[in-house]
């Protein structure tokens, strides 16, 4: 009999247990990978001296790629939570508080931006400095974090207080009692238990993507004026439901509140496309409430961001840790909308009030209000809000106790109890979410009850309602058709020199409505009518190529087809409930022929269609984005042998068409970029030149496209960088990698003399302590470390100093990079103590990521600096 269990959960994530070594390995923790475990049954009820708890993994194996299929692929908060809170292992005398630490295994990148993210994720801003730099008031920071502490015991701890970690790279590691893990390659892995072995691969191909554990009808909605759809009522454990949610229409306008985890499917399901999102109102940075962020920027445009500077600088930490990127680079996916606390903050005329509630990490409830016939109409948001039990247990007299004053408790319970027309709240119970029994003389017109994994009790029915997934409560009717207004918006910004009178006559056409799974124009087929696609989600499925692309709201099918009288080349099919303005060939024909725009159809034809057939372009861009990057792309041709010099003044990204291009370092191949791939994206993601020379291998036909034409679009920044870190994954891994990423070459130099040199010490350095390793010599290697940590800590300073001089507007930033670095490499100093490391291979990925992202990444942003001020 087997001594290894492998089941696959789903695409990128597997379960090893080992009975007999009391193993049970999560691998892979997407976004609501519990309720899939929980599903399977792999959690379930149990009970020891009449205590319930559950089970469950007690160690949890990481994704080397934390984006995969356009999502996250580590979210360990609530794999975590259910080890410390549901299965009772930092419960205070629970029969499973042995001492026993939930294990996380990966890589050093990942498991440190782990430990960071579940650090942010167990108490936000962990500082009254931190609070204070959101812009509060030095008494009010004060309370607040008076408050945090008594949510956390009275102390803020670091997350690896309570986890045990094993690094591993390359080489076969004992993670656990005579289990052994060993990577074969990115995201492969062979785990080993005394002679038998199994192979776990966590890696998404192609169009995949992390699924839904739950399965959702399709809905039809109609935009009211202002109305609110109950997109979630259910928690961060609730198998059936999405978690507490909602999604605001406001004159036609589509606004999310909160964003947890598969808000796509939950939005392809009610028929919104991410390009229709205006912005998404934000309570709080819990997972169940923040993981569907990476699916906001799946768009051609930056969706607003709103709520306070306190909850969008815990949202913004969280997020940073997570990816490894600096907080500044929030504002390149999302566009940022602080709101002031207490007042009434007009977003288009819809009026919102954010009021604090208090929380482990900053936390705001909202009410919402537009003025009507005899007077308001409104809605309150409460998410995750406290109990008056827990409110009534931290009301202390002395203000250096933690907790929170009597005048601060009466007025959170005043803002509680607000009179409002619809009010959602939040019911979970326990320490940190609110009861229904609290609500019960609350005097709004309707209340409902959520944020729980279980129905309603008999007394919460007398209470409040319930709110199926799609449900609507209109507060303010519609008397308009918003389609056609959509409509209107689209075809006079896609044809701004067209006359009124000519969009008229394509507007005057029906909005039809396609079914779910509806086929929209097949593939050979010749249309009659041309589509305008104004609410839903479309799939163009293409015969060149495996990839499924989703198009948006803007979207128009079956133009060049139609236009031509030629059979189309891919199949449209409907998502969810699709609404288009039909529009007949003829006509359309006529438009196009009055306006002259012939020329410009052929002219764009062949770009159009190469964007719609690639990874990076076939996706989430409308009509008009399309056309803008088609009118400035170029293509080029080069021979084999030449060099590519990326033009520093006139930055682009290159698409190959055909050919292939080799990345080199030394006289070394890296990597061989070749069909459909892309190079020159460092500058856009980055701010600096490609980190390695580039040489043509093969005959090169490309496209070059202007970063000021796309560095904007977020669903192209997105890919860019998911690409990237695999990319730069790979080259780290790689024999070449291995061998020149810990060995000086002119093209790593930052063209400053005393910068340079430090940098060739600060390699010989590192390939001092990796001798030193691979040796067993673990008293040297402390020793080399000892003093690479010594000279790197000189080199910073001096390098603080010099760009201070320069006024570098980065420094802040790159000072914060540096405090991290130092300790990192303290903390590899404590595990080369403990001898965690295995092999000099371990450390040697360590060094090379640590040059490959610090040195020749953050250094190579002041030289491009310097370079341009003339000051290098």
């Amino acid at each position: 009999m087997s001594k290894i269990v492998k089941i696959n959960i789903i695409s990128g994530v597997e379960w090893i247990e080992i009975p007999e070594a009391g193993l049970k390995l999560l691998c892979g923790c997407p976004s609501d990978v519990i309720k899939h475990i929980m599903k399977r049954g792999l959690i379930a009820p149990a009970e020891t001296d009449g205590v319930p708890y559950e089970t469950g993994p007690n160690a949890l194996l990481l994704s080397d790629l934390m984006l995969q299929g356009g999502g996250f692929s580590n979210l360990a908060e609530f794999p975590i939570f259910q080890m410390f809170y549901r299965q009772g292992l930092l419960l205070p005398n629970h029969p499973n508080n042995t001492g026993k630490k939930p294990l996380l295994v990966g890589s050093r990148e990942q498991v440190d931006a782990q430990i960071r993210y579940i650090h942010r994720g167990n108490y936000g801003l962990v500082s009254e400095r931190e609070i204070l730099e959101a812009g509060i008031s030095p008494r009010w920071a004060k309370d607040l974090m008076r408050m945090k502490k008594f949510f956390t015991g009275g102390s803020i701890k670091p997350a690896d207080t309570f986890l045990d970690t094993c690094i591993i790279e390359q080489g076969k590691v004992e993670f656990f009692p005579e289990v052994f893990i060993n990577r074969q390659k990115t995201n492969i892995f062979e785990i080993t238990y005394k002679e038998e072995s199994v192979t776990v691969d966590l890696n998404l191909t192609g169009s995949q993507s992390y699924p839904s554990p739950y399965p959702i009808n399709y809905f039809n909605l109609q935009r009211d004026y202002f109305s609110v759809i109950h997109s979630g009522i259910g928690d961060g454990w609730d198998v059936n439901r999405p978690s507490l949610s909602s999604i605001i229409i406001y004159q036609g306008g589509v606004y999310l509140v909160d964003a947890g985890p598969n808000v796509v499917n939950n939005l392809v399901a009610l028929g919104i496309g991410i390009n229709e999102i205006e912005g998404i109102f934000h309570t709080h940075s819990h997972d169940d409430h923040f993981a569907g962020l990476a699916d906001l920027i799946r768009g051609d445009r930056r969706i607003k961001y709103y709520s306070t500077s306190l909850v969008r600088a815990s949202v913004t930490k969280k997020l940073a840790a997570l990816l490894n990127f600096e907080e500044e680079q929030f504002t390149e996916f999302f566009e940022v909308h602080d709101l002031k606390y207490d007042a009434w903050n007009s977003v288009c005329g819809l009026e919102v009030k954010p009021m604090h509630s208090p929380h482990p990490v900053e936390s705001v409830i909202f009410i919402f209000r537009t003025l009507w016939e005899g007077g308001y109409r409104s809605y309150g948001h409460f998410a995750d809000i406290a109990a008056n039990s827990i409110l009534q247990s931290m009301v202390v007299e002395d203000d250096k106790k933690n907790g929170i004053s009597k005048a601060e408790y009466q007025r959170v319970i005043s803002n509680y109890l607000l009179p409002v027309d619809l009010k959602k709240l939040d019911i979970g119970g326990g320490f940190i979410h609110g009861e229904a029994v609290d609500f019960r003389e609350d005097k709004s017109k309707k209340k409902v009850l959520g944020h729980i994994d279980r129905l309603l009790t008999r007394n919460e029915k007398e209470i409040g309602s319930g709110a199926p997934f799609g449900t609507i409560d209109t507060l303010i009717q519609n008397y308009q058709n918003h389609f056609w207004r959509y409509a209107n918006d689209y075809l006079t910004s896609y044809f701004p020199n067209a006359m009124a009178y000519q969009i008229k006559s394509l507007l005057n056409n029906p909005i039809v409505t396609f079914n779910p799974e509806e086929i929209i124009l097949r593939e050979e087929e010749v249309n009659e009518t041309i589509f305008l696609v104004l609410s839903g989600n479309v799939e163009l499925l293409s015969p060149s190529n495996d990839a499924v692309n989703i198009l948006y709201a803007g979207s128009i099918l079956g133009e060049m087809s139609g236009v031509y009288h030629r059979q189309s080349t891919t199949t449209y099919r409907a998502m969810s409930y699709v609404k288009a303005l039909s529009i007949p060939c003829n006509l359309y024909i006529e438009f196009v022929t009055n306006n002259d725009m012939y020329s410009i159809l052929e002219k764009y034809q062949e770009q159009r269609d190469f964007m719609r057939n690639s990874w990076l372009f076939g996706e989430g861009l409308s009509y008009g984005t399309q056309n803008r990057i088609a009118h400035v792309m170029e293509s080029f041709t080069l021979l084999e042998g030449e060099e590519i010099i990326p033009e520093k003044d006139n930055p682009s990204i290159y698409f190959i068409i055909s050919g292939s291009v080799e990345r080199f370092v030394g006289a070394s191949v890296l990597e061989t970029i070749t069909t459909h791939d892309v190079f020159g994206e460092e500058l856009m993601l980055f701010g600096i030149p490609g980190l390695f020379r580039l040489r043509v291998s093969a005959p090169l036909v490309a496209y070059k496209i202007p970063h000021d034409t796309i560095k904007q679009i977020p669903i192209i920044r997105w890919k860019l960088l998911e690409s990237y870190n695999k990319r730069s994954r790979g080259w780290m891994e790689s024999e070449i990698g291995e061998k020149h990423l810990l060995q000086w070459h002119e093209e790593f130099s930052v063209t400053v003399d005393d910068m340079d040199d430090h940098h060739k010490k600060l390699f010989s350095m590192s390939e001092e302590v990796i001798r030193a390793v691979a040796w067993g010599d673990i008293k040297v290697a402390e020793r080399a470390l000892f003093f690479l940590i010594d000279y790197a800590q000189f080199h910073f300073h001096a390098e603080e100093e010099m760009l201070e001089k320069h006024e570098y507007p980065e420094l802040a930033q790159h000072k914060r990079i540096h405090e991290r670095l130092i300790e990192t490499i303290r903390q590899l100093q404590k595990e080369l103590t403990r001898n965690k490391f295995q092999t000099s291979v371990n450390v040697g990925l360590f060094l090379k990521d640590w040059i490959l992202t610090h040195i020749l990444t953050e250094d190579q942003k002041y030289a491009h600096f310097l370079e341009k001020k003339g000051s290098a």
